[in-house]
Parts: C-alpha cells; structure tokens; sequence
C-alpha cells in the first residue's frame, strides 16, 4: 500500500510543472526580501569543490528530474560541481535539502564569453532526483513567446546583496518587471549589446541580479503555473542596481529546440 501511496504522489509530481506546493509572496515589493522558504522549489545552488570544501558559484532551475539549466558562464571544465536543491538557506542544515553530482555538463556550442551570446548551459545529474514539496520543476515557456512591457517576474537567488557586498545566506526573491527589447536596446540602455535571443528585467535603479545570482531563473507566472523565461546573464558593471541597465537574461524561449534535442540526446 505505502509503495502504491509512493507512486501515486510520484506521478502527481511528474507530471505537474511550475506549482510551488508553499505559495511565493508575490506583493510588490521594492528591493528584494527573503523568499518564503522553498516557495520556489526549482530553485538551485551550483557548487564547485574548493580544497576539499563546496562553495556556492551560480544559481540555475531544476527543470526535469535529471536536468538542471543555468548560465554557460558559470561552467569550467576544470572544475567539480554539484546541484544543491531543497535549500533556503546554503548555511543550515534543512530537512529535505539533497546534493547530486553532476555526470555532465552541456555548453551551448556557440557560447561566445566575448560577446556574451548563447548563455546557456545545461547540466545532467548522477541521479534523478524525487520530487517533493521542496524540490520540484519550473515549466519552460512555450517556444519563442515575448514577455511584455512591465510583465512582472521575479529574479531569485543567493546573490551579493548590494554591489561588493557579502553573498546572502538565504534565498533573496525580487520584482524584475520586464523590459522589452524596443527600450532595453536603445543607445542609453544596453544598446546592440542586447540580442532578441536575450530579455531584460528591472533597470529602475533599485534592484537587480547580482553576482552569485548569475545562471539562475527569471520566474514569470502564466496562468496558475511558474516558467523559467530567463536565465541570469549579466547587469552593469557600474553595479548591480544601476537605472536604465537592467539584468539581462538569457531568454529561455529562444533555445527551446536546443533544449529537447540536448536532453534527448543524453
């Protein structure tokens, strides 16, 4: 009976994306807050083993029970990583938090680190992972949608708290309303640095991705699900809540056939 239980709840899991079982406080707030813990259970941690010690590089967003996408700039291959999932606060010990190794690692073939285009990476676990009230997928957004002006979304990660500050413990939530790519691409915004493979979030000056944040979601909501519209690219280098430089993101619905044909193919 418990295994039948087990398999029922399994299969709820597997074939639902985007549904938090914690709901995310989603009111309007100005500057970013602690997350509701594991209100974005897709939520990851990438980290890298430093002398025998793991230490937190990027986020990412669990997005299938052996896959994980994030930033192809978080990625080297000289170095060891594991995907941390479950957690809200990277320095507690939490019921139901796991750690998986990671069995590869998939780069964007045309990543260029020069330009910063086809910043995308995915990365296949050891093991799949059971999906819970904490740890659970994001859904991926219907190929080639385009978010609008102002549609609010939310960044989410363990980033610098403010430019050269320390990295936060605790999951940080933001509004990042959207930027689309008539005003993110003008002269004195981001100009041709901006390609339509990308989407831009926020520039008001308040709040922002920031580093550590890099390669984690941009969680736009459709409907009643959550979608992975963006994955954390790069922001100003004048700091990280800068007006009229906002964090630029991969844009998740341009790479969609990207995205089937890696996982199909590993």
């Amino acid at each position: 009976m418990f295994k039948l239980v087990f398999f029922a709840l399994f299969l709820a899991y597997a074939h639902g994306c985007g549904k938090p079982a914690y709901l995310p406080n989603t009111s309007r707030v100005v500057g970013g807050e602690d997350a509701k813990p594991h209100s974005w259970p897709w939520q990851i941690s990438l980290q890298y083993n430093r002398n025998g010690a793991w230490s937190h590089t990027c986020g990412g967003t669990l997005i299938d029970a052996s896959w994980v996408l994030t930033a192809a700039h978080c990625i080297s291959s000289s170095r060891t990583y594991r995907v941390v999932l479950g957690k809200q606060n990277l320095e507690e010990e939490e019921a139901g938090s796991v750690a998986v190794a990671v069995e590869k690692l998939i780069v964007h073939e045309k990543w260029n680190s020069f330009l910063i285009v086809n910043d995308i990476a995915l990365l296949k676990l050891a093991e799949p992972v059971e999906f819970s009230d904490t740890i659970q997928p994001s859904c991926l957004p219907a190929a080639d949608t385009l978010l609008a002006q102002d549609y609010p979304c939310y960044v989410t990660g363990w980033g610098r708290l403010w430019t050269n500050g320390p990295i936060s413990n605790a999951l940080q939530q933001g509004l990042l309303p959207i930027v689309d790519h008539q005003t993110c691409s003008q002269r004195d915004w981001w100009g041709s640095s901006v390609r339509t493979t990308m989407v831009c979030a926020g520039g008001d000056g308040v709040i922002s991705g920031c580093n550590g944040d890099s390669g984690g979601p941009l969680n736009c909501q459709s409907a009643n699900t959550w979608e992975v519209h963006g994955i954390v690219s790069f922001g100003s280098g004048l700091g990280c809540n800068t007006a009229k430089k906002p964090t630029v993101f991969t844009r998740v619905s341009a790479y969609n056939s990207w995205i089937t044909e890696k996982m199909n193919q590993n």
